[in-house]
């Protein structure tokens, strides 16, 4: 059996009638007939009853029709797979992150050049508010930011997908007391100087959650990483942050130990892509988000 003839067994089954499916499929009643015949006589067995009415799957047709519609699937998408392939993909993209996870978005990055070489990325580092309002009026394409249901509810005109849970932190000098603890109360923090990245959710967490048990100490807001980690290195302070905000490479340093915060009733946050709600997906960007999601 062939996949025409899997292609023919299929659609008359789906149709229930040998003239649909000659209709549907473009061919001569005769042909659709024929390739019926031809089939049964092949593997000894009636798929279908013929009648007036139109054609009935036998009990044994169902199961043939039922494997022939699991081949015909793996032949599309193996069609799929040699055209994705053959078909150069090139175009331009422009995204925009947060600077927490850019080293996650480096080798997703670093992966998608390599089989679309043709394809220009432009890759930029900023704040949350700046790359909604960059997605908004259409100068990017794809933002990666932290976002929480809540906010969520508040931006219509964009579009997020949420990739990636995250967890609050708390980064600190490996020297500290907190370090030596597997995880921390959010009322624990209360005492300690902050240093803060300047993001909408972390400045929520710290409105709504650790003010609760008094005034936070913030000894800065930035959105400058390097000033950040210095600050915690030398002691000064901690910082507040999702745990994939911390590279990997700082933590293998131990420049900077990274503790959990204890879950309480502050909103989840997760790490989510955004784009314009109205603005029309090129293939680049499918394939790209695509692998996005493959890799987180």
């Amino acid at each position: 059996m062939n996949v025409e003839q899997m292609e023919y067994i299929v659609t008359v089954a789906n149709t229930g009638s040998l003239s649909k499916a000659a209709k549907e499929l473009h061919v001569s009643l005769s042909a659709i007939s024929q390739s019926i015949s031809k089939v049964e006589n092949e593997i000894g067995l009636k798929v279908f009853v013929r009648n007036r009415a139109g054609a009935v799957l036998t009990s044994e047709g169902e199961k043939i029709v039922s494997k022939a519609r699991e081949v015909l699937t793996k032949v599309e998408e193996l069609k799929e797979e040699v055209n994705r392939q053959l078909d150069t993909l090139s175009g331009e993209l422009k995204i925009a992150t947060i600077p927490g996870p850019i080293h996650l978005l480096v080798e997703v990055v670093s992966v998608f050049k390599r089989s679309y070489p043709n394809v220009k990325l432009e890759i930029y580092e900023n704040g949350p508010v700046k790359i909604m309002e960059d997605v908004y009026e259409q100068h990017l394409d794809l933002g990666l930011i932290l976002i929480s249901d809540r906010l969520i509810q508040k931006h219509k005109m964009l579009s997020f997908e949420k990739i990636r849970d995250g967890k609050m932190v708390v980064g600190v000098k490996k020297e500290s007391p907190l370090a030596k603890k597997r995880t921390v109360k959010p009322e624990d923090l209360i005492h300690e100087t902050l240093v803060l990245y300047d993001d909408d959710y972390i400045e929520q967490y710290v409105t709504e959650t650790l003010s609760k048990y008094g005034s936070p100490d913030i000894l800065f807001t930035t959105n400058n990483t390097d000033a950040i980690k210095n600050a915690v290195k030398r002691g000064m302070a901690v910082t507040l942050g999702i745990d994939y905000s911390f590279s990997n490479q700082q933590l293998r340093e131990r420049d900077i130990v990274m503790v959990e915060i204890e879950e309480g009733e502050y909103e989840r946050v997760y790490l989510a892509l955004v784009r314009h709600r109205e603005g029309q997906a090129t293939r680049v960007g499918k394939e790209f988000v695509t692998n996005i999601k493959k890799h987180f």
